[in-house]
């Protein structure tokens, strides 16, 4: 690899979608920007979406990512609240493969494990840890830090996730073959 891959992280939310890019060069990262997405409490869930859609699209013409991550949805007790989020998530996942990039999805607790050390790490440390591996970043919100950890989870696991598809894709084609 002798040219960087500029990766996007995304933490989506309804209230706020972070989203984080980073450069990688082999193991070398770099920060490049950070920021929030938000949308309007007074809004009806679809005209929010649209600002979340809008939000990342600007994002994405501006940045010029090659590849995105987000993180899976966690499932709390409230009902309404996993839904709203589930939404948000789809936006997320929707505007970069709009784009074109290749979208991977990562636990909460592997982004925790591979920036922090432990799976059950707090947002502080979380924010700790990013300053460290990205000295250079610049985050407005907690969802900005979480979507650095998105990007740098992937920077980490990209070479495996990649395999994974590959290796989903020749079972597929096998099965079909088969039938």
């Amino acid at each position: 690899m002798n040219h960087p891959i500029r990766i996007l992280g995304i933490d989506p939310g309804l209230r706020r979608t972070g989203w984080g890019l980073i450069e990688a060069l082999g193991n070398r990262l770099s920060f490049v920007a950070a920021g929030t997405v938000t949308s309007s409490e007074k809004n009806d869930l679809a005209e929010r979406l649209v600002q979340l859609h809008d939000g990342l699209q600007q994002v994405i013409a501006t940045q010029s990512p090659h590849e995105a991550a987000v993180e899976l949805t966690f499932v709390n007790k409230d009902a309404g609240a996993t839904l709203k989020l589930g939404q948000a998530r789809g936006i997320a996942l929707l505007v970069p493969s709009l784009h074109g990039l290749a979208v991977s999805e990562y636990a909460p607790n592997l982004v925790k494990k591979t920036v922090v050390g432990t799976g059950h790490a707090e947002k502080d440390q979380i924010r700790h840890m990013v300053k460290i591996l990205l000295p250079k970043a610049k985050f407005d919100s907690d969802d900005a830090a979480d979507a650095l950890a998105i990007a740098v989870c992937h920077a980490h696991h990209r070479g495996a996730a990649s395999l994974e598809t590959k290796m989903a894709a020749k079972i597929a084609a096998a099965t079909r073959g088969a039938a």
